[in-house]
């Protein structure tokens, strides 16, 4: 793990963990997780439009990723479907898009399988760049509207007597989620790039005792993930986008022991 190799994968992994920590703490308490999982669907999309007109993949993904969040924000609430139904619609159609128009289009190769499962361990210094400037913005933004992001998240009427910008706040919140979705493709994947949101905010709610504990704790659980799943890649030269899932998934289940312990001591 010293060798100067893993430096780029190392780095990119635990930056997009340490800001996917708090995102994703709001996207447990907002019940946002299929939403994520339908932005990353969708983001083949703008692959596909990358590769079509050549310009750079990452700025490509990013931008239909931000795209699709602002078209999926207005249908989702003016839809007669029901969330989840609607969301699943978008979810499956757009990357059934994607895949096909990619195999129409002629002389074009693309690894589907690294944007499918993240290819971590292809990480450049350019997608560190990207994460690193996302990283920072995402962070940003959330230390300086946390707590009005908090209190809509509470309670949207409360939040909007008080004064806050509720629709404003839920734009900012769905497009961090967005850029965050579209960079951590790169590590894990479309078809597992939720998990990084999910899991480590929910192995980080079975320890912690208030919202800020909880969004710290999950970046740290993320970052935990990050190191450990690349130690088993290495290892054991499995997947490492499959791999850091695997090591969340496994810290996850060791909070639930915690928790467990907790309450047989408070008992």
């Amino acid at each position: 793990m010293t060798d100067a190799w893993w430096l780029m994968p190392l780095l990119a992994g635990l930056l997009l963990a340490s800001v996917a920590g708090p995102l994703g703490s709001f996207v447990v308490w907002k019940r946002m997780a299929f939403f994520g999982d339908t932005l990353a669907h969708g983001a083949l999309l703008g692959i596909t439009f990358g590769v079509l007109t050549d310009i750079n993949l990452t700025l490509a993904l990013i931008l239909g990723s931000l795209l699709l969040a602002l078209v999926l924000l207005p249908l989702e609430q003016r839809s007669r479907l029901a969330s989840d139904t609607l969301l699943g619609i978008v979810s499956h159609s757009t990357l059934a898009i994607g895949l096909v128009t990619l195999s129409l289009a002629q002389g074009v190769r693309v690894d589907l399988m690294g944007y499918l499962f993240g290819d971590l361990l292809a990480v450049a210094e350019a997608d560190v760049s990207w994460i690193a400037i996302a990283a920072v913005l995402t962070g940003g933004l959330l230390f300086w509207q946390w707590r009005a992001l908090l209190a809509v998240t509470i309670s949207p009427e409360l939040a909007s007597i008080d004064g806050h910008p509720v629709k404003r706040l839920n734009l900012l919140l769905i497009l961090l989620l967005a850029l965050i979705v579209a960079l951590a493709m790169k590590v894990v994947g479309i078809l597992l790039v939720s998990a990084l949101l999910i899991i480590p905010p929910a192995a980080a709610r079975s320890v912690a005792r208030s919202p800020a504990q909880m969004a710290l704790t999950a970046s740290l659980v993320g970052m935990a993930s990050v190191m450990l799943g690349l130690w088993a890649s290495f290892r054991w030269d499995t997947p490492a986008g499959p791999s850091v899932v695997v090591s969340a998934t496994l810290l996850f289940a060791l909070s639930l022991v915690v928790q467990e312990v907790r309450e047989r001591k408070r008992a």
